[in-house]
């Protein structure tokens, strides 16, 4: 548990020499997260899987939810289980590495600054991603950090964040798997009206 940083959030400059790939899978699991989320909790927040591709891209390719607990100005994470569900990713696909971590909401928070600490020990240059679930903006907004600390002598003033570039594009294979999901969640909402349209119908001639 630590308590909140200053941070600061800066947009992406096209002299970033660091870039990021995500795949589907992973705005899916995170999404899938958010949705089943613990009543009192406002996000949720995970680990990013991937690797680094011969051209210094960051390729987010699997992730998984920590639990954490948010009182105010403090983050806990459940650390012990971080480690046990790598292990568990690991032993499936050994080659996918820690490359990040992700959080839901609008842009990075003082908080950030605490979690990105514990991931930069974990992972040298870790990638913050976010995923505005909430759509605040009328949309789910997806960007992607790194982050580096404002120190004056000893004392460290706040943390940057700087947007970095992240390519949303998919493989075939991926776009086939995308339009599979989309057609059987628009067969199921139909089904729900169908099934609604008849119940209220029941309801009304009784």
């Amino acid at each position: 548990m630590a308590n909140e940083h200053t941070v600061l959030q800066f947009s992406s400059s096209s002299s970033s020499s660091l870039s990021a790939k995500v795949h589907p899978l992973v705005i899916f699991n995170i999404s899938d997260c958010y949705v089943r989320r613990p009543d009192q909790a406002e996000r949720v927040i995970g680990t990013l899987l991937g690797s680094i591709l011969a051209d210094g891209t960051v390729d987010i390719r699997n992730s998984y939810a920590v639990p954490h607990s948010e009182f105010s100005d403090q983050v806990a994470l459940d650390i012990d289980y971080h480690h046990n569900m790598l292990i568990s990713h690991q032993k499936v696909n050994p080659k996918e590495v820690i490359v990040g971590w992700y959080s839901t909401g609008l842009g990075v928070t003082g908080g950030s600054a605490l979690i990105h600490e514990f991931y930069s020990r974990e992972v040298p240059n870790p990638v913050h991603l976010t995923v505005d679930t909430g759509f605040s903006n009328g949309e789910g907004t997806i960007k992607a950090y790194v982050s580096a600390n404002l120190s004056l002598g000893d004392r460290q003033l706040a943390a940057q964040f700087q947007e970095i570039p992240l390519d949303l594009r998919m493989i075939e294979a991926e776009r086939v798997g995308c339009m599979y999901l989309l057609n059987i969640t628009t067969q199921c909402f139909i089904k729900f009206l169908l099934c609604s349209s008849c119940a209220f119908e029941f309801l009304f001639l009784d």
